[in-house]
Parts: C-alpha cells; structure tokens; sequence
C-alpha cells in the first residue's frame, strides 16, 4: 500500500538534509576562517603600523568584540527575518569586512573592519547550529549538528595554510606579493572568497519550517519537512505551532537566583565558558606563528608549525565527536584539563628557563627545548580538542531547561567572547612580561578548571532534555 502524503519519508533520504546541514554549516567554516587567519599578519600589522604590543593586541582581538554583539541578536533578527536571511546577511559582512581590512591603511580602521567581521562571526556561531537543529532528522540531529564545530576547526586549518601559502609565495607576511600589494593584506582578503561562496550557497537552501510556521506559511513548511525530516508533517506542523504559541522572548529575569543574583546552574555555564578561553587555547591560533618567531624559528617554520597544529585541532575533535557519548562529558571534561595542566605546566617551565637573547631580550630555543615546546603545544591542543573544545558546547546546549535554555545560552556565549577577547588582548603584553609567566597563568587556570569540573558540573549524558529542570533550579546531584 502506498505511504500516505504527510508520512512519506524524505523524497531523497538522509542525503538531502545532509547536504543541507553541510551548507549551513559553512557558516562555521567562516567562524573559523576569519578568527584565525590574522594569525599569519600579526607580525606584519605590528610593523606596518607601528604600534605597541597593548594596541597589536586590541586590533588583533577586536573582532570579538562584533562576536558577542552578533551571537546576542543574531537570534531576534533570525526570528524576524528569517534563517537564510540572516546567514547571508553575515555572508555580505565577512565579504565587506575581508576587504576592508585588505585595504586598511591605519589601525584604525583595521579594527572597525575586523569587528564588522566578528558581527558575522557571532551570527554566524548561532545561526548554523540553530537552523541545522531545526532542519534535521532526529536520529542524524546529533551528528549533523557535530558538523559546525568540525566546519570551525577545518576553517582554522585552511586559514592557516593560504596564511602559509601567501607568506612562502611572497618571501614573508610583510613582503610584497608576486601579483602585487603587500602578503599580509592578500591574507585578508582571502576570507572573501568562501564567505561569497557560503552566501551563493545558502540561496539554494530551503528556510527552516520553524521560521515558515511562525510566518504561517504552513504549506511551504509542510514540503520542508517531507523531504528533510520525514514522519507525520501535519503533526509535526501541529507541534510547532503550539511551541510558538507557548513561547515568550528571551527574559534575563528568568536566569535570577539566590547565588549572586543567578541560579546556580547559570553561573555553571558562564564560568565553563570562561574557563574554556581562560587556558588560553587562542594564543595558539591566533598569535602562534609569532610566538614561534619569538624563540627562535624562522616565519616559514612557524607557520608550518601552525598548520600542523590546526590538522591536529581537527582530529582531536573528531576524537571527542566518537567519545562524548560513550564516556560522557565530565570524564572528558577533567581529562582534558588534566592534559593541558601537564602541556602548559612544560610550556611554562620551557621559557621561563630558556636564555635570553636580543634587545628587547626573547627567549631562544634550543636544539632540546626546542622539539619539547612543539610537542607539549601539541599535547595542549589534543588535550582541548578532545574535549574543552566541542564537549562545553555540547553542555551549554544540554544542561539547562527549556524554559531558560535561549537567554542562559546568551549570557554564556557573551562570556565565552568577552573572556577570549580579555586573554587575546592581554597576551602581547603578557609576552613582554615574560612567555613563562603568561602560560604559568595558563597552567593555572587549567587546574582551577579542574577542579571546578570536579565539584560543581553536572553530568548530562543519558538525561532527556526535558529532566534538567532539576539542574536548572540547582536541586540535581553533580554526577
């Protein structure tokens, strides 16, 4: 007998809705394109402009500034204007903001192109996952969804290798290139071309049936459904409708708790947030290959280096999407801190005793301390893609109820970007310092991130989504 019209299966199975999960995951391609590719101009920006290590640091993490303000309205705007409107809207500002700061003749307006970047990098962080969630099966949900933070780490490693790419061609970052203008500007403006390429992109995807039930364009809904998700449509429509009827906008009022203003699991949320960014996972890519200047490496080798840590960032990451749901997060949680207690602790302890060398004085590697410094960065940044990297996102998405799940995401996401701007701001003038005094500090927040995971994070595996009300309002057990 034939299958009735509202439960037929995808007209195309599973492939359509991934393909379509894969084109709006570009969106997190260019997340990661864009914050990591001034990475191979800092040396360069620092002479070009002449600035100090302090104003270095604020133009090179000034983009994140535009994040936290577009991941917080990226959602309303979504809600108003659509999904797809709104992912080729962050499509147009990395275009404009790649060529803008291409064409940066201060640093200045650097700073103003690179936080319209970070404008398209927050909507970006939120609208992809957000639509993927929305178009996908519920047995491939999961999967498809480990597809943003797969398409960030991957956009880490192709940024740094057209960084490489453009500096090997050009005999530096600061030098020009064979078909003209400086390397470092030709860096910039590469963001250009895939940003273009995810906005082509997202005009052949269909608008999430979320968004075309609240806009009761039903009909439309029901073809989105029947040929991405499957099942019974008109119930699903049904279902929709109801949850759109039953939801109010986003209330900070709804976070309040007895604990210094917020409930408890909040405050969760916002220090595994800061936490995540306070090891200082982002010096690594986006100071890196500077870094490796500092102590001796030449600007083709530490560009090199920075590849190979970025192809290292991506098979952790598929290492923790195979392990978050076998051994839970927590356990990955205090094995990752652990890791990186141990890699920064070695990383510390290598600089801080290294000779100095030059006026100012750096740190020299050695032909021992050298290799030792390569593999502990690396064990650092195994020890974090494994599981700090994916697993807090995957928590943040877990762990608090549906009835607060929208504004506690805010809160942490904002935190999540002001604490990686405050460490990518401070790192040039901790380096003056001393580079083992910024990754002793590191190393601390390493062990206090421990233990924190230890006394107060919950565990999520195995919970349904509706029992975690109990987290919510702080009576749950942490394990």
């Amino acid at each position: 007998m034939a299958t009735p019209a509202n439960t037929a299966q995808p007209a195309h199975g599973h492939t359509a809705a991934i393909l379509v999960a894969s084109a709006a995951a570009l969106g997190g391609f260019m997340f990661g394109y864009d914050t990591a590719v001034i990475n191979g101009t800092v040396g360069a920006l620092g002479s070009e402009f002449r600035i100090s290590s302090v104003a270095l640091g604020f133009v090179v993490s000034s983009a994140l500034l535009g994040c936290a303000v577009g991941a917080w309205f990226a959602g309303p705007l979504a809600d108003k204007f659509g999904r797809v409107r709104v992912m080729l809207i962050a499509a147009a500002l990395f275009v404009v903001s790649a060529i803008g700061s291409a064409l940066a003749f201060s640093a200045i307006d650097l700073t103003v192109w690179r936080v319209l970047g970070g404008l398209a990098v927050g909507a970006a962080s939120v609208i992809a996952p957000a639509y993927i969630a929305e178009i996908a099966p519920a047995e491939l949900r999961g999967r498809l969804g480990s597809l943003q933070q797969l398409a960030i780490v991957i956009g880490i490693f192709v940024a740094l290798l057209v960084d490489y790419l453009i500096a090997a061609a050009s005999g530096g970052a600061a030098e020009p290139a064979p078909w003209g203008g400086t390397a470092w500007r030709w860096m910039f403006a590469s963001a250009a071309i895939p940003a273009a390429l995810w906005g082509f992109i997202a005009l052949q995807i269909p608008e999430s049936p979320r968004y075309l039930v609240a806009r009761h364009e039903e009909n439309k809904a029901r073809q989105v459904l029947r040929r991405f998700v499957g099942g019974d449509v008109d119930l699903r429509v049904r279902e929709i409708a109801r949850s759109l009827r039953s939801e109010r906008p986003v209330r900070l009022s709804d976070l309040r708790g007895p604990r210094l203003g917020l409930r408890p699991i909040v405050w969760v949320g916002i220090l595994l947030s800061v936490f995540q960014q306070f090891v200082g996972i982002n010096v690594i890519f986006y100071y890196s290959s500077t870094l490796w200047q500092a102590v001796g490496f030449t600007e083709k080798d530490s560009l090199v280096i920075t590849v190979i840590t970025s192809v290292t960032n991506i098979v952790t990451t598929l290492v923790a999407i195979a392990l978050v749901d076998r051994i839970g997060r927590k356990p990955l949680l205090l094995a990752g801190a652990a890791g990186m207690v141990i890699s920064l602790g070695v990383l510390a302890y290598v600089f801080a005793t290294a000779p100095l060398q030059g006026n100012p004085p750096e740190p020299v590697l050695g032909d021992v301390q050298g290799p030792i410094a390569l593999i502990a960065a690396n064990v650092f940044v195994f020890a974090f893609g494994a599981s700090w990297g994916p697993v807090v996102w995957v928590l943040l998405g877990e762990m608090f109820s549906n009835r607060i799940r929208a504004s506690a995401l805010a809160v942490a996401a904002a935190a999540q970007w002001i604490a990686n701007w405050l460490v990518s701001t401070t790192f040039p003038e901790l380096a003056d310092i001393g580079l083992g005094v910024a990754y002793g500090l590191y190393t601390a927040f390493s062990a206090l991130a421990f233990v924190f995971v230890l006394k107060a994070v919950p565990e999520t595996k195995g919970r349904e989504l509706e029992d975690m009300e109990n987290l919510t309002t702080g009576r749950g057990r942490s394990e």
